[in-house]
């Protein structure tokens, strides 16, 4: 039995993460510190300016007060566990809704992983995409994405984290059942399409105020690997290699010519 650390970025109470905790309780002693509140969107961002609390559930479920899923990992690797009894992985997840291409940057799901990579531990972030309103879900369930984390941690049990240092798969799970899914395909994060869908409203008093929706999950088709949008729209489970290197490491010569 491994030590399993489950956070995630749509707060304690979600049901995406309950049944993520109940799928890997099969496979391993389980963790659970996620926020108190829907930390959607938030980021690779810590805490800084305001203390945080854990308070415990129940044994091993704690949600922190008022932390996102970076303070999660962050405080879960260094008050809950030490430094002889770390977790073997950290999942972050079941997210309701896709992390995919550029978005990872916003995601507060990928962002518990980071974190847990650069702490040294590796790490998993796990979507189940939705489709019009999450009516997958509701149908469905999360029968797929469970099947498919609990394939991969025992994967990774028989082989080991198949990434180097400061690298995370990152898993958007098709929103099909079970039964249509055409099996697993490695991919690449895609290029999204992104549109203005901020609308203004106004209070009671006149004053105007601004709401970010959510706008379509277009992409635009890139050739070489199959990417995470088109795994997805194939039927296929996503998972993708994300590294936290940032640097265009193909244009320091053009930039060192430049200068």
């Amino acid at each position: 039995m491994i030590n399993i650390l489950i956070t995630n970025d749509d707060g304690f109470e979600s049901k995406g993460l309950h049944e993520l905790m109940q799928a890997l309780k099969t496979i391993g002693n389980v963790t659970v510190v996620a926020p108190t509140v829907e930390k959607s969107a938030c980021g690779h961002s810590l805490t800084l300016t305001r203390p945080l609390r854990f308070v415990e559930l129940e044994e091993d479920f704690y949600k922190l007060d008022d932390g996102t899923p970076t303070d999660c990992v962050f405080l879960a690797l260094n008050k809950i566990y030490d430094a002889h009894h770390r977790p073997d992985i950290v999942i972050s997840g079941i997210n309701q809704g896709s992390n995919m291409g550029e978005d990872i940057t916003y995601s507060g799901t990928a962002a518990g992983a980071m974190e847990a990579v650069l702490q040294g531990i590796p790490a998993i972030a796990i979507s189940q995409v939705c489709k019009d309103h999450c009516k997958n879900i509701e149908e469905f369930g999360f029968e797929l994405a469970k099947e498919a984390i609990v394939n991969i941690v025992k994967k990774v049990l028989d082989g080991g984290f198949p990434l180097e240092e400061r690298k995370f798969l990152n898993v958007n799970i098709p929103p099909i059942p079970s039964k249509d899914c055409k099996g697993y395909k490695i991919t690449k994060a895609g290029k999204r399409i992104y549109g203005n869908s901020a609308e203004v409203h106004y209070n009671p008093r006149g004053l105007e105020y601004y709401w970010i929706g959510l706008p379509r999950l277009d992409w635009e088709t890139e050739e070489g690997y199959l990417s995470d949008f088109e795994a997805i729209d194939q039927g296929y489970i996503s998972i993708t290699p994300v590294h936290l290197d940032m640097t265009s490491h193909k244009d320091i010569k053009h930039l060192e010519n430049w200068l």
